[in-house]
């Protein structure tokens, strides 16, 4: 995941050991989620929504797994 120029990496901080106390905004990430590499061959302009839900999800993934919930 890139935050305008970082990585979720240089956000863990951010948070706390039950994955509280970060705030994201990816704005601009979720709602072009249909032209990103990714998504842009499964979803086209009009079905925008699901892509946005798909990366929306992954972005949280991926952010679960660097800040490891719950350890």
């Amino acid at each position: 995941m890139e935050l305008s120029g970082g990585k979720v990496e240089d956000i863990k901080l951010g948070f706390d050991k039950n994955g509280l106390g970060g705030i994201v905004n990816a704005s601009r990430s979720l709602m072009c989620a249909y032209k990103s590499d990714i998504w842009k061959d499964k979803f086209s302009e009009e079905e925008y929504f699901k892509a946005t839900r798909h990366e929306a999800l992954r972005m949280k993934n991926e952010l679960n797994d660097v800040i490891k919930v719950g350890e």
